[in-house]
Order: C-alpha cells, then sequence, then structure tokens
C-alpha cells in the first residue's frame, strides 16, 4: 500500500499545473526523493522523454559524487 498526499495550490497564472508537476517531478527527482520512473510519471512522461526533459533543465542523469565515480571507473 503505497501513502500518497494531495496537495492544492494557487498557482500564478504565469505557470500552468502540467509546467508545475514537470518542475516538481524534477526537483524531487534532483534530490533523491523520487526514482526517474516515479518522476517521470508524476511529470506525466515516459522515462525516455523525461531523460530529455532533465537534460533541458540540466539536471545530471547519473549524480555520483568524485569517490563513487573513481569507483564505477576503477580509479
Amino acid at each position: 500500500m503505497s501513502n500518497t498526499v494531495e496537495l492544492t495550490l494557487e498557482l500564478p497564472p504565469s505557470l500552468t499545473k502540467d509546467e508545475t508537476q514537470t518542475l516538481l517531478a524534477i526537483k524531487l527527482y534532483e534530490t533523491g526523493h523520487l526514482s526517474l520512473g516515479q518522476a517521470a510519471e508524476l511529470a506525466g512522461y515516459s522515462k525516455r522523454a523525461f531523460l530529455e526533459v532533465l537534460g533541458h533543465h540540466q539536471v545530471p542523469v547519473f549524480n555520483y559524487s568524485p569517490e563513487d565515480l573513481r569507483k564505477e571507473l576503477g580509479l
């Protein structure tokens, strides 16, 4: 059973519901609160399309610390 929270916001006219959901999904992915699949679903995109959205917003898909990257590369 998953826990969900309903949130009601009054948005400025310059933001649509879809834009807000996408921006929220990006930030939740970036901070590690959602997986790629969860964030893509929240934003209403496929995983592949959400990867493109992340790139457009300059959010790295792979978030390795320098030490983790060295380990991963065998350095």
